[in-house]
């Protein structure tokens, strides 16, 4: 009898953090966009190298969306890479929360694309 208890007890623990992070790999919390100069974007970490980078947002510099970029968004990588310093538009996805393997921050970026400044004509 106590071995099933015990039986029981321990599939339910499995099962509850099986579904809890099957839940935070799959789920988004929001979904949209932002527009910004990308003013850093780097690939960083000690244990686990992830991709982070910085929009501002503000003439000054005093609003800034922090991202990052799974390893999986090569091509987003690359035009990331290639617009830093430009003014851009990014899609992201907003998660629950993050491992640290994916990143420092709760939002993700999916695409991005070169936007005319509303500032500068460039």
């Amino acid at each position: 009898m106590l071995r099933k208890f015990i039986f029981i007890g321990l599939a339910t623990i499995l099962v509850g953090f099986t579904l809890f992070f099957t839940a935070l790999y799959y789920a988004t919390y929001s979904e949209g966009t932002r527009t910004g100069e990308l003013i850093k974007f780097s690939h960083k970490g000690y244990i686990f190298k992830t991709w982070e980078g910085e929009l501002s947002q503000g003439l000054s510099g005093n609003k800034i969306f922090a991202f990052s970029i799974l390893d999986n968004e090569e091509a987003t990588i690359q035009k990331l890479r290639s617009l830093e310093g430009r003014y851009v538009k990014v899609t992201y996805e907003e998660r629950y929360r993050t491992f640290p393997w994916w990143g420092d921050t709760k939002y993700f970026i999916t695409n991005v694309s070169e936007e005319k400044s509303p500032i500068f004509n460039r």
